[in-house]
């Protein structure tokens, strides 16, 4: 058998010259006892053109700079488009007009809830108050969670492809309906659960009602705005605008009044048929809940939705059960014939609330995200200990815009009582005194709420939690229960300092 010559050649690698092996059948030659440290030498010489022929290649693929490893030379993914440049002026502007739209939008809702507080299943069904707070708290919980994942997916290049944006948009549409399923299935039990323990009584009908009801509406709301959500982001990116700044504001300027709506709606058409077909409620329940396992399926498929899937639930549901306990406080308020009119100012306060921080979160995450950190790892700029002065007065962006937004607290609401006023809703008249009660419990609820924000998502992403997917509907239902809360002690106090006005809007 003849064998294959082997003469030495040399090759140049950054300016060396190095003897290799050449032969006649190719490169897989088993060369002889004499030739083994020559081999041994060649193979550790040819690593770096090796890895610069791999580098050269991906350069080609991927129009990549990166050179330093194996790992990013064969990266395929896309290089994420480097942050926006924003000012205290260019975050106040884009902030602006979504902000006024959302408030237009919680006045609108605050104007219907003063309407339907006196329809007849309101008044023979009080425990529908408990939803309204956990109903119109999803879209803090599912529509502002999706624009906050869709609008930091889209900041760091993974919505850059038809594919990828395809696949974003069918997941987390899929997501939300299950989520907005069974959070509706759960705040129905919380409200008969609140209203049967202090009353001791319960109403079978009553309950599949409040099951019904909620359901319906959680899951048509969440579709309608998860579609506006989406149109939204992908257009914000078009013209330029960096979307965290426009889309969750733009959630809740419809969001209040499409869920408060379809849940007047829905539950008065249901609450008629108690009387004629008692087999109306009950078939709504089962098949919205009979849809759930088609939207799991699709949501399964996606990566990026899978993991929210199964770990995504904790935020969502304790969310809704502290909106509950806001939702108890309304309910047992505007009860009291006295305290009628804060039935209009509740959506205004909890939804300029949940608005601002909903902003904050957002933008702090896709922070946390385009400076390259990983999901555990805790930004270094950042103190170890924050406080409300780091928060409001620090040097970073994120401070900025926490002033920024809490400047927007005071004009806003003004505009917005003003417009109530001018629109003469609600029971309360508009006095100095209630105006100063009021902005005092609206900027000390955003204030704690912007703090809380800066404080949680820092913790959030040092303990390995996405916050795109757990710190907005704590916020936001944390919004519920404090404006809620501080609005519900404004009327008493009011009350017994002797500022009493219930006939207004009658």
């Amino acid at each position: 058998m003849k064998k294959d010559s082997v003469a030495p050649a040399y090759h140049h690698s950054n300016g060396s010259v190095h003897p290799v092996i050449l032969s006649e059948s190719g490169p897989d030659v088993q060369p002889g006892a004499g030739e083994y440290e020559l081999k041994e030498m060649v193979v550790i010489d040819c690593r770096p053109n090796a890895k610069g022929q791999r580098e050269e290649d991906a350069l080609l693929e991927n129009a990549s700079q990166s050179n330093e490893s194996d790992d990013t030379s064969t990266d395929q993914s896309p290089v994420p488009p480097a942050p926006l440049k924003e000012t205290s002026f260019s975050i106040g502007l884009q902030v602006l007009f979504p902000f006024l739209l959302a408030g237009f939008g919680t006045v609108a809702a605050g104007m219907v809830l003063d309407m339907v507080q006196h329809w007849q299943v309101f008044q023979e069904v009080t425990e529908v108050f408990i939803l309204v707070p956990a109903l119109l708290g999803l879209k803090g919980n599912l529509e502002m969670t999706l624009a906050s994942r869709l609008s930091t997916a889209a900041n760091i290049g993974h919505m850059d492809t038809a594919k990828e944006m395809w696949n974003m948009i069918m997941g987390n549409l899929a997501l939300i309906q299950v989520q907005a399923t069974v959070v509706g299935f759960l705040a129905s039990i919380a409200a008969v659960i609140f209203g049967w323990i202090p009353e001791g009584e319960f109403k079978l009908n009553h309950a599949v009602l409040l099951c019904a009801s909620s359901v319906a509406t959680a899951f048509i709301a969440s579709l309608l705005l998860g579609l506006i959500m989406i149109g939204v982001i992908i257009a914000s990116r078009k013209v330029g605008i960096n979307p965290d700044n426009v889309a969750t504001p733009i959630a809740a300027s419809l969001g209040d009044l499409i869920t408060l709506a379809l849940l007047a709606g829905i539950s008065t058409g249901l609450y008629k048929e108690l009387g004629y077909n008692d087999y109306v409620n009950p078939l709504v329940c089962v098949f919205f809940v009979a849809l759930t396992p088609i939207w799991v399926l699709i949501a399964r498929k996606i990566p990026s939705t899978k993991e929210v899937l199964y770990s995504g639930w904790e935020p969502v549901i304790i969310a809704m059960a502290i909106s509950s306990v806001g939702g108890l406080i309304l309910d047992k308020t505007v009860s009291n014939p006295n305290f009628a009119g804060m039935a209009v100012f509740t959506p205004v306060i909890n939804g300029v609330a949940g608005n601002l921080v909903a902003v904050q979160a957002s933008r702090i995450s896709t922070y946390l995200h385009m400076n390259g950190l990983a999901i555990g790892e805790p930004d270094p700029a950042s103190q170890k200990c924050i406080t409300p002065c780091s928060t409001f007065f620090g040097s970073g962006v994120n401070s900025r815009s926490a002033r920024v937004l809490f400047l927007l607290v005071a004009p806003g609401h003004l505009v917005f009582l003003y417009t109530i006023n001018s629109m003469q809703g609600g029971h309360t008249t508009l006095t100095s005194i209630f105006i100063a009660f009021y902005l005092a419990a609206a900027l000390l609820q955003v204030m704690i709420l912007l703090y809380l924000a800066d404080w949680m998502v820092q913790w959030m992403w040092g303990r390995g939690m996405d916050p795109d997917n757990f710190s907005i509907p704590y916020l936001t239902a944390l919004g519920d229960l404090l404006g809620t809360g501080f609005l519900a002690l404004c009327f008493h106090i009011l009350w017994l300092i002797g500022d009493r006005d219930t006939d207004v809007g009658d």
